[in-house]
Formats: C-alpha cells, sequence, structure tokens
C-alpha cells in the first residue's frame, strides 16, 4: 500500500485534467499516465519505499526529444508513449498551463518550472530554443561546464533547490568537461485536504508488512464523505485537496502480500475502470503519516528498458535538432523526489535533469608493441599459418 500512495499525487496530476475539452491536452495526459504505469513497472522492482513524478520525468524528457531527430526521435516517442507526433509540445504547453490554474485563488501550490543550461558558446539552434522556451516556458542560461563543471552542477541545484522550496537539494552529484546541456523540470505542490484529520485523533498503530512483520506507525484517522469503491481484491479511497481540482488515490490490496499481485494487475485501462467505478459514501478512514525522499537516481536503464536506447549512445543519437550536429547523446537522467502526508495535507516536490554530452573526438588508433608479443606468418590465400613465434625480448 506504501508504494501505491505515494505515487497517487504525481498519477493525479495527470489524471485530473482527461476530462478536459482539448483532444490534444487529453492525448498527452493519456500518454503520460501510460508513461507512468510503464515507469513504475519498472522501478517498483528496487525494495522499500518508492515515490516519483512521472510528470516531470516526462516534461524533461519532451524537451529533450524536440531536438530529437530519425531513429532516436522514434524510440522516444514510443518508450515516452507520445502519440501525437510534433503537437506533442504544444500540447505540453497547454496541459502546463491548465495544470497552473489548479492553485487559482490560492488555495493550493503547484509550481512547474523548465530550465535550459547550454554550454555556453556552443552554437545551438535558434529555432530548437524558440521551441522550447514557447511551449515550456523554459529559460535559457548559459554556463561554463568547460571552465567549471562543478561550479556549474551547483548552480543549476540551487535553481531546483528554489523551484522546489528547498525540498529537493542536490540533484546533481557533480557534471564534467564534456557537458553541452543540462535540461531540468522541476516540479512543487502542496495543498491542504479538504477534510484535514484532527492531529488527536492520531495514534500509534500497527501497521503490516509485506511479509506478515508489524512496525509501529502514526495512523491518522477520519470518518467523512470521500468517493471509495470497494472491488475485486482492491480498495480504492479518493481524498481531494482544497479547491477540489486536485486529490489523492489510495488503493489498497485486501491483503499485505497481495502487493505484488496489485501491481502486476495495474494498467492504463484498469486504473481509469477503477477510478470511474468510485462514488461517494461514509467511510472510517485510516491511513499512516509519512515522509519519504527518494532518489537521486539514474534512469537511463528504466528507460533504455522501454526502448529508448540510441538516445544513450555516443556517435548513434541523432539530437541534429538541437545544435546541427550528431554530437550529442543523453548521458544522465537523474530524477529526485521528496513527499509528505500528514493532518494538514500534502506537501510534494520533484525533479529531473537531462545531461547531454558530446561525444568524445576519436583519438587515432596506436599498437605499440612495446611488450613481450606473439607473432605469425601465414598465407592469406588458405589462411595456413607458416611461422608462429614470440618475442619476450627483442634484444637477445
Amino acid at each position: 500500500m506504501k508504494n501505491l500512495i505515494k505515487c497517487a499525487v504525481a498519477f493525479q496530476l495527470a489524471l485530473g485534467v482527461a476530462a478536459m475539452a482539448e483532444t490534444d491536452v487529453a492525448a498527452v495526459t493519456r500518454d503520460n499516465t501510460a508513461f507512468a504505469l510503464d515507469m513504475y513497472s519498472l522501478l517498483k522492482k528496487e525494495p522499500g519505499n518508492l515515490f516519483f513524478s512521472p510528470y516531470s520525468i516526462s516534461a524533461a524528457l519532451a524537451m529533450t526529444q524536440g531536438g530529437a531527430r530519425g531513429e532516436t526521435a522514434a524510440e522516444m516517442e514510443k518508450a515516452l508513449r507520445f502519440a501525437q507526433g510534433e503537437q506533442v509540445h504544444a500540447a505540453f504547453g497547454k496541459l502546463n498551463g491548465e495544470l497552473e490554474k489548479a492553485q487559482e485563488g490560492g488555495k493550493i501550490k503547484l509550481c512547474i518550472a523548465n530550465s535550459l543550461w547550454p554550454q555556453a558558446g556552443h552554437p545551438f539552434l535558434p529555432e530548437y530554443l524558440a521551441l522550447i522556451k514557447k511551449n515550456y516556458g523554459a529559460s535559457v542560461t548559459p554556463l561554463d561546464y568547460k571552465a567549471d563543471p562543478q561550479a556549474a552542477a551547483e548552480t543549476i541545484n540551487k535553481w531546483v533547490e528554489q523551484k522546489t522550496q528547498d525540498k529537493i537539494k542536490q540533484l546533481f552529484s557533480g557534471l564534467d568537461r564534456q557537458t553541452a546541456m543540462v535540461l531540468v523540470n522541476a516540479i512543487y505542490f502542496k495543498g491542504n485536504w479538504a477534510e484535514q484529520f484532527e492531529p488527536k485523533r492520531t495514534q500509534e498503530g500497527e501497521f503490516t508488512l509485506a511479509d506478515g512483520l508489524k512496525v509501529k506507525a502514526p495512523m491518522m484517522g477520519i470518518k467523512k464523505n470521500f468517493p471509495n469503491a470497494k472491488l475485486d481484491g482492491v480498495q480504492l479511497l479518493e481524498m481531494p485537496y482544497v479547491g477540489d481540482r486536485l486529490s489523492m488515490v489510495v488503493i489498497l490490496p485486501n491483503e499485505p502480500a497481495g502487493i505484488t499481485q496489485l501491481e502486476d494487475r495495474l494498467d492504463t485501462a484498469t486504473l481509469a475502470s477503477w477510478i470511474k467505478q468510485m462514488t461517494p459514501r461514509e467511510i472510517i478512514v485510516s491511513i499512516p503519516k509519512f515522509k519519504i525522499t527518494w532518489g537521486a537516481k539514474q534512469l537511463a536503464e528504466p528507460l533504455k528498458a522501454l526502448g529508448m536506447r540510441a538516445a544513450f549512445e555516443g556517435g548513434t543519437a541523432d539530437f541534429s535538432g538541437m545544435d546541427g550536429t550528431r554530437n550529442l547523446f543523453i548521458s544522465q537522467v537523474v530524477h529526485k523526489a521528496f513527499v509528505e502526508v500528514n493532518e494538514e495535507g500534502t506537501e510534494a516536490a520533484a525533479a529531473t535533469g537531462v545531461v547531454m554530452t558530446l561525444t568524445a573526438v576519436r583519438e587515432p588508433l596506436m599498437f605499440r608493441a612495446d611488450h613481450p608479443f606473439l607473432f605469425l606468418i601465414r598465407d592469406k590465400s588458405t589462411g595456413a599459418i607458416l611461422f608462429m613465434g614470440r618475442v619476450m625480448d627483442p634484444t637477445k
């Protein structure tokens, strides 16, 4: 249960806009939800708690995909579940605009920020920068990775800290001098429950782990009308935040050991069906308080597993839409997330960084037989080895 509770906030940011009229926005929302579940299916393999922002990962990689071409672009579109082609960037712009409306009236905070950090002097194409500025509202700040990559990393980390209210620190532990650009998405959410838990009702209680062991945890309690459903093997609960625009959906298997089976069942259609079946009814809720910091995690391997391979291969990757060359490839995709759930509400933040690196200049091949070696004399036509020897000391 813990795992799915922690994913609910990030899922809801995408799912909450599914009913909007614009077909392109609805499409990118559907795509992002499918990607969220794809990524969860891979990240769940790690033991313990899990919390991430699929929206942040999608946004950062969408900005990167805007400069991809050929096979690289096609693989990224498939892995990210983008089905709109070039229209995906305009759709992200509209989706961001819709999400920003969630904080109208000052009831909640939902801040989304994008940024590009190019190597100073590197000739990125004006049309690529214009695409990202227009659709993602990204700031562009040149840095000098060649002179001081550590200072550049610290500058980016400070920006992330500021945009996430100091919840995401040290996204990057370091960068190198081959870095050509870093693309970053940061997202921050804070909202109070529409129906808050009373702190005096929070009591220490037992929480049963998947293996049957029991631990003590502070359990919050409330009795209210919430959308909920009891389905085949699972229970669902939806708790709205103030303003009723965003909510947390909790998906609880009937048995502690059922979490694995639940994760295996979860897909886009099943999730949509379950959510649709919830109806408001009075229910007694008991849920633990928790606080999780997850990451910073490298996401290259999960993304490769989803089919996004060419983008990570220097000499193969095609990001010519960024600077007109094929010298760029993705060397890192880093993600870090934070969530705290208590009686008042929820605070969550995440950041995703994509590092574009210059393909190293290939040095001329060298062959220096400056240590013992074998040799042979052969007939090229037949392959017959006529002579064979070993040199241990050429002076003897």
